[in-house]
C-alpha cells in the first residue's frame, strides 16, 4: 500500500474512534420531582 492510502485509513479510524467516544460521554442525568401526594376528601355530612 502506498503511504497516502495508509494515512487516509489511519485518519478514518481516528475519526471513527473519536465519534464513538463523544457519543458515550454525552449522557444526561435528569431528576424528576414526584408530584405531591394529596389526601382524599373526608365525608363530613350532607350540607357541611
Amino acid at each position: 500500500m502506498s503511504k497516502n492510502i495508509k494515512l487516509v485509513a489511519m485518519l478514518g479510524l481516528l475519526v471513527a474512534a473519536a465519534a464513538c467516544a463523544r457519543e458515550q460521554q454525552v449522557e444526561e442525568f435528569v431528576v424528576v420531582d414526584p408530584e405531591p401526594i394529596s389526601q382524599e376528601p373526608v365525608y363530613t355530612g350532607k350540607y357541611k
